[in-house]
């Protein structure tokens, strides 16, 4: 379908079941009324349904809180929170750094980036062993391909349990939330990814992250849109403490304190035929 098609399609008034407002009298979220139909609602209830159109059962509510919280990490050397710590050491504002942040976590090797993968797997691979495959064998075919597993292996330490999974474990058990299939097949990747490579490589929290919101019914793409914040409770306390300090104070650090190991200096002798000299 050609733009030109696809605007005369759309022509009019927006269409839409995400909501609507009407001054003065009422609010619509998701074909219900605001202020009457969530008016005892959390949050997080209000903002999974946003993303689902799913109303999850209150003790599976808190345990989605209860791993935000769990990941929420006011470590300005983390590289989301670093970028929120430079927005206020540049005087930005709160809203540049949480957008900022929030951007920066939607890393290739880390954080937002590879949880979409780590869903996709979990969906192809549970299909698969529902059909009779070996997870031996999806393990290799995906190694094959990708040369790594998504999810597992921190990247830093990368042979450690990480330290947020037993207390989310523990968190399901106290609030009554089974294990669910997607979950219970990620610890058994784990496994057979040990089988495979002689390695032990650890699941890490971000594979958590997307299995949960997966067993509660969302889809891949609805659990990422449902950790979204994850990281954000641990990026404003970096941005607070370093609009505290002097402007650029932040990160300052003379080049003689890095303990450096790599290569020597060494000089630069340009090649008789390139335009550029050294000066």
């Amino acid at each position: 379908m050609n733009k030109g098609c696809v605007l005369e399609q759309f022509d009019g008034p927006m269409l839409t079941r995400a909501g609507r407002v009407f001054p003065g009298e009422r609010a619509v979220f998701g074909g219900h009324d605001l202020h009457s139909a969530f008016a005892d609602a959390g949050w997080v209830d209000l903002y999974v349904f946003g993303i689902s159109g799913l109303r999850l059962q209150p003790a599976q509510l808190k345990v989605l809180e209860s791993v935000w919280v769990y990941t929420s990490y006011p470590d300005a050397r983390l590289w989301c929170n670093r970028v929120s710590a430079l927005t206020a050491s540049s005087r930005g504002t709160g809203a540049q750094a949480l957008a900022a942040g929030i951007v920066a976590s939607e890393a290739s090797l880390y954080g937002l980036g590879p949880e979409t993968t780590i869903g996709d797997f979990l969906v192809r691979a549970l299909a698969a062993k529902c059909g009779g495959a070996d997870l031996d064998q999806l393990v290799r075919a995906e190694l094959k391909q990708h040369r790594h597993m998504m999810g597992y292996g921190r990247p830093v330490g990368a042979d450690f349990v990480d330290e947020r999974i037993p207390v989310s474990l523990a968190r399901m058990e106290e609030l009554g939330v089974a294990m669910g299939p997607h979950l219970r097949l990620a610890f058994e990747l784990e496994e057979a990814l040990g089988r495979v490579t002689g390695k032990r490589l650890p699941m890490t929290m971000a594979t958590m992250m997307v299995a949960l919101p997966l067993d509660f019914g969302l889809s891949v793409r609805q659990a990422y849109l449902c950790i979204l914040p994850q990281f954000v409770a641990g990026m404003l306390p970096c941005y607070a403490e370093a609009l505290a300090r002097p402007s650029g104070a932040t990160f300052a650090l003379r080049c003689e304190r890095i303990a450096y190991d790599g290569a020597p200096p060494r000089a630069w002798d340009a090649c008789p035929t390139s335009p550029h000299k050294p000066t």
